[in-house]
């Protein structure tokens, strides 16, 4: 094993009153690098600092006076009114209602004829521009139909930055300015923003690193009167729009736009939406925009000799760090937030950059950092739960963010996260460069495929959508598990069904009719041949909730006769269903000490005849086998991450894949521990996952064994 450095691979924040501390935690952390944050200012004692110094940079915003000179080019927004029921007469819908008049305003300025539509939601059809007028905030239908619902889909212009109103509103900022978000991508912001980072980098020579936060385009997050969070996504992409961006789009792809591109019903084409042509085409083509405008920024970062690290967050939309576009930029590095192991993984295992940083939680807000409140205990949760994804691909990087201040409030914070630092580069100096073992290759088949790579089935910061961490725990068990793990697209496979070669074990994971299922994907001859192709010939598939749920020549699972289970719709209600016969000691379950929880689970799941249910409750399937030709398949109605849920599906995986002699390799006998092995590096580890004591047999390679106890949170390294 490698001595313990003591110094590196860590990022601090600091702030103006903070110097003797942030000169002390350089020491005590071994941070290398200090970073300023938003509501910051970078101290003038540590500009001579024997270390890296980051600076923050928003291309969108901390200029008001240009913003206000240019209302023009503001950025904007597609936004949806409420559903309004005419019931005779006139109809007035007002455009703000429920979204905060401090974060938006209507965008009169444009073209309203043109750029909105006022859509009868009953037909489903836009209504024609002469048969409605704007007044006052509202939008008059003079003669709509009666009892036929409506809804306006309007621009608005962004006039607080999302992200600063959240700062602002999390950290009870008073009396400050509101930061107005201004569109890079149009022409007069373009040429004084490639002005103004050329002066920014010059009246900062002290400066290492330019951390671009982000680039253009805010992400969806819409406040409501109250200034409450009403709307976010991550993903969305209906803050990234202008009639100026929207005329180059019809021209690149020779059709006129529509607002319902973006609306999208009002769903704003989130990540739980089956992606329509028209979508993925404008995703495509602001991919393609952003990229070029990004790299020129970055050319300009290092021309002037600095580093180019992009924050993955707040604007980063059409920055999908998966896809072909994205190396094209040119940054050396990405950082981003990380919540868990799913989030770990989507930093870490970025291409096309030089080193990748994750910044930890706890933040040092408020929120947290207050009288009575546990930071330690959650940057405990936080660090160990992100540490099984690290043991699978490790990011370069660490650090931490918000107000320093704070933090140096809780001693025995600081004491923590001085043993976090010094594990972190221990784990790196042993396993970075080599490939761990993985015993199996697992491909994740949902609409988006790479680009959503281990971000899918979350909001941000590791937080899961509602009714949705049965789902969300399957990637995170995947994210710190021993397989080489794929995202493959319902597009990839169409284009070339040999995107399966060398696949061991397929999953669909989400409800029907979503993008993570496919929805009408499966109407496809070539989709569902495909997957039933890949397991008739002896690949592993593994189904969580509706997989291939979509209504269709009836079945509702689309891939029924493959997983053996169906879902009871109302349809086959008058067919008799016997097979109810549970096999507790199936192999899969060997692990299970009680009963296994499958979160909120799925209602009205039945076997087919030749399956065999491991698990029902009131006579509704949970867990089910089933052979298909010379493959298997499993059906999960949900699975929440738990460490005894990851060997579940560990368990899952080797069934499906016809492996389980391969159980006992580099394997804990205990779920609570995990074991990892480094080959080339000639070294493997066994890690304790949990704040108490355990106890433990540990398999080798070769399947050899020795018993073991470990104390809490210990990491334990073995030459081979």
């Amino acid at each position: 094993m490698t001595d313990i450095r003591k110094t590196g691979q860590v990022t601090i924040p600091t702030d103006v009153d903070v110097v003797p501390e942030t000169m002390e935690l350089l020491k005590r952390w071994g941070a290398d690098a200090i970073r300023d944050c938003d509501g910051t200012d970078y101290p003038e004692e540590l500009k001579s600092v024997d270390a890296k110094v980051y600076s923050t940079y928003y291309t969108t915003r901390k200029d008001n006076a240009w913003a206000k000179a240019n209302p023009d080019e503001v950025q904007q927004c597609y936004i949806m009114t409420g559903f309004h029921t005419a019931s005779g007469g006139q109809l007035s819908i007002p455009l703000m209602e429920g979204v905060s008049d401090e974060l938006m305003e209507v965008n009169t300025r444009d073209d309203i004829k043109r750029w909105w539509e006022v859509v009868d939601r009953t037909t489903g059809q836009p209504i024609p521009p002469e048969a409605w007028q704007y007044e006052d905030g509202c939008v008059i239908i003079g003669a709509p139909e009666e009892f036929h619902d409506y809804t306006v889909s309007f621009l608005a212009c962004l006039i607080w930055d999302p992200v600063h109103m959240y700062n602002a509103v999390t950290n009870g900022w008073k009396d400050f300015e509101h930061q107005i978000t201004f569109d890079v991508r149009q022409p007069k912001t373009r040429k004084f923003t490639m002005e103004r980072l050329r002066k920014f980098i010059a009246d900062h020579p002290y400066v290492d690193v330019i951390r671009y936060t982000t680039f253009f385009h805010q992400f969806t997050l819409v406040f409501d009167e109250l200034k409450r969070e009403k709307y976010v996504d991550w993903y969305g992409y209906s803050a990234s729009v202008s009639p100026y961006i929207l005329e180059q789009f019809e021209r690149e792809v020779g059709y006129k736009f529509r607002p319902e591109y973006i609306i999208d019903q009002g769903y704003y084409n989130n990540q739980y939406r089956v992606p329509s042509r028209e979508f993925k085409d404008f995703m495509a083509f602001q991919r393609r925009e952003v990229a070029a405008l990004a790299k020129e920024m970055v050319d300009i970062t290092h021309e002037l000799g600095k580093e180019a690290m992009m924050f993955l967050g707040d604007h980063w939309i059409g920055t999908e760090p998966y896809l072909e576009e994205f190396s094209r930029i040119g940054l050396d590095a990405v950082v981003g937030s990380v919540g868990n192991g799913s989030t770990l993984r989507l930093i870490s295992d970025i291409p096309g950059v030089k080193y990748t940083e994750g910044r930890f939680l706890p933040y040092f807000f408020p929120d947290t950092f207050h009288e009575g409140g546990d930071p330690v205990r959650e940057a405990k949760e936080n660090w160990v739960t992100a540490r099984r994804a690290i043991l699978r691909k490790p990011i370069d990087r660490i650090g931490y963010g918000g107000y320093l201040k704070l933090a140096c409030q809780f001693p025995e914070f600081i004491d923590y996260v001085e043993s976090v630092c010094d594990e972190f580069r221990e784990l790196y100096d042993n396993i970075k460069g080599t490939t761990p073992y993985c015993v199996k290759t697992v491909a994740v088949l949902n609409s988006w495929g790479r680009a959503r790579s281990w971000g899918c089935h979350m909001v941000h910061h590791a937080l899961y959508q509602k009714q949705n961490y049965s789902y969300a725990g399957v990637i995170e068990a995947l994210s710190g598990a021993p397989y080489d793990v794929r995202f493959i697209s319902f597009d990839d496979l169409k284009a070339n069904p040999a995107v399966l070669d060398g696949v061991d074990v397929l999953l669909n994971v989400g409800d029907g009719d979503t993008a993570h299922t496919g929805g009408a994907v499966w109407e496809d001859p070539d989709i569902s041949a495909a997957v039933k192709r890949f397991v008739w010939n002896g690949g592993g598939f593994i189904g969580v909730g509706e997989p291939s749920g979509h209504q269709y020549q009836g079945r509702y699972l689309q891939l029924a006769g493959l997983l053996g289970v169906e879902k009871e719709t109302g349809f086959t209600l008058n067919y008799d269903k016997y097979n109810w016969e549970e096999h507790p000691g199936h192999f899969i379950l060997a692990d299970c000490a009680g009963e296994v929880d499958f979160g909120e689970g799925k209602k009205s799941i039945y076997a087919l005849p030749g399956a065999q249910v491991l698990v029902q409750r009131d006579r509704e399937v949970q867990l089910a086998v089933n052979e298909f030709g010379a493959g298997r398949a499993v059906y999960l109605s949900g699975l929440p991450y738990s460490f005894e849920n990851s060997r579940l599906l560990h368990r899952a995986v080797l069934w499906s894949a016809h492996s389980e002699e391969q159980l006992n390799l580099w394997l804990s006998s205990n779920y609570s521990v995990d074991v990892h092995a480094y080959v080339k590096n000639g070294r493997f580890c066994v890690v304790n996952n949990t704040y108490q004591p355990q106890s433990t047999t540990v398999y080798r390679g070769d399947g050899s064994s020795f018993p073991l106890d470990l104390e809490a949170d210990e990491i334990r390294w073995y030459k081979l």
